[in-house]
């Protein structure tokens, strides 16, 4: 049986997130938070929003949709804008942005070539009508594959976002203060061969990674459609809560 936050260290935080979170994944969305409240003891992780699906699924003017990321606020769930379509919309052919968008995802770095009034553009547009939506302020921003370019860490600045997060850190826009050193265990769903070095990196994690103050889990949709996967979380998960208290991204401020 999984053990939930009362066996863990206090001092020790477990950061947990559901990505992608949009119409065109919601019942995906309804099966992982199912599956992260039973091994957190309760809604105690954050999603990651997008407002408008790879231009295929906006969330303006969907009001049950609003509903429902209402109602996972009013739970207390963290929410946060993920990008604004998820998808590279300007793709860089060569040097190591165009490594990092062919070889870290698959066409869905939105913010790592976006010139900096675009992506000022979009955060605005997004947090305003999240923050509307939701009628608070969003936890943070987190760029999609959490790849950024310099267009986008100056955006960041201005915002006003209380967070960020990368493959490594998590930090503080407004300060540069980095607030969490540590990598993020995820899966990736979308290959043979990512399946199996996403498998290959959790069972080291589980290993590796407890002696750190704070860890980070990520899921993603796509993860419901591999049984292996949803092994590997559920074991992954199992692990972390025995040595660190699953906690919302905003202690990290306190």
């Amino acid at each position: 049986m999984t053990r939930t936050a009362s066996s863990s260290v206090p001092d020790r935080r477990l950061l947990v997130a559901i990505h992608d979170v949009s119409p065109r994944s919601e019942a995906a969305v309804d099966a992982l938070a199912a599956r992260l409240e039973r091994h957190l003891g309760g809604p105690n992780f954050a999603m990651l929003v997008i407002p408008d699906h790879w231009r295929q699924a906006p969330i303006a003017g969907n009001t049950a949709f609003h509903a429902r990321l209402r109602n996972w606020a009013d739970m207390g769930i963290e929410m946060f804008l993920h990008g604004w379509c998820h998808r590279d919309e300007t793709p860089a052919a060569h040097g190591l942005a165009g490594f990092k968008g062919k070889h870290m995802t698959a066409g869905e770095g939105e913010f790592l070539n976006l010139p900096h009034a675009q992506a000022l553009a979009r955060m605005r547009e997004g947090k305003s009508m999240l923050e509307d939506i939701l009628g608070r302020p969003v936890a943070g921003f987190i760029a999609p594959a959490w790849l950024y370019g310099e267009g986008a860490l100056a955006a960041l600045d201005e915002v006003g976002f209380a967070l960020a997060e990368d493959h490594m850190k998590v930090w503080q826009p407004r300060t540069g203060r980095v607030l969490s050193r540590g990598p993020v265990v995820t899966w990736a769903s979308r290959s043979p061969g990512r399946i199996r070095s996403s498998l290959w990196f959790s069972a080291l994690a589980r290993h590796a990674l407890p002696i750190l103050p704070t860890l980070r889990v990520a899921v993603h949709p796509g993860d419901t459609t591999v049984p292996a996967l949803l092994s590997s979380i559920d074991a992954t998960l199992a692990r972390f809560v025995q040595s660190h208290r699953p906690s919302r991204y905003a202690s990290l401020l306190a």
